[in-house]
């Protein structure tokens, strides 16, 4: 296993490669996405660490899609051959990852949701609570607070919005004084309401322990 640092927006895996090695992110957000002619790009995921995005090269020989980082990130490069032998040897890390895979289609459903029925406030709402839940459960979040290190671009990309409509909606959860974000740094001031406004219910993210 590889341990290696790369900056940010640096592609960790390219679509159409034929990998050997999954990389787990040690440090450091990602994102899975895809680049059409035309150059738009939709991201499909967000990944923070502990997240294997790239784990489906285990058992499909080519990419369909990128991972790049979103941030300065540390990941750790694990060959296939020694997965298949971990798994081979340790059936319960087999169930462990089968796991992962699951939820990971479980949150593909919410956005695809987001994406085709929930209004750009109500997916923006959405997802800042997703990546609470989920941050708050590896220690990178707590009092309804997190880095966010992502752009309004970013944000776009992962919900089919314009810049200008992100911009709209983030100024008008601000100027209700929902939510405070500056400096790359998110605060949801008003937690349920939030939640209340985007139906969000983190049973699809399978917690181990309950978000507070």
């Amino acid at each position: 296993m590889a341990k290696v640092e790369l900056s940010s927006h640096q592609d960790i895996v390219r679509e159409k490669d034929r990998p050997s090695q999954c990389c787990l992110l040690l440090e450091g957000w990602a994102c899975r996405y895809q680049v059409l002619s035309g150059g738009n790009r939709q991201i499909f995921s967000f990944h923070i660490p502990g997240d294997i995005p790239d784990l489906q090269s285990l058992h499909l020989q080519v990419m369909d899609h990128s991972v790049c980082t979103l941030t300065s990130a540390i990941v750790a490069f694990i060959p296939h051959e020694a997965l298949l032998d971990l798994t081979a040897t340790f059936p319960g890390i087999t169930g462990v990852l089968w796991r992962d895979t699951l939820v990971d289609g479980a949150v593909f459903r919410q956005w695809m949701t987001g994406m085709g029925r929930r209004s750009a406030c109500q997916a923006i709402a959405h997802l800042f609570c997703e990546l609470y839940v989920k941050l708050e459960q590896i220690g990178l979040a707590r009092d309804h607070a997190y880095r966010l290190p992502l752009t309004q671009s970013e944000l776009g990309d992962a919900l089919g919005l314009s810049n200008v409509h992100v911009n709209r909606v983030l100024r008008d959860l601000r100027d209700k004084e929902w939510i405070t974000l500056a400096g790359g740094r998110l605060q949801i001031n008003k937690w349920q309401e939030l939640a209340d406004l985007c139906e969000f219910d983190p049973a699809y993210l399978h917690v181990r322990r309950p978000v507070t």
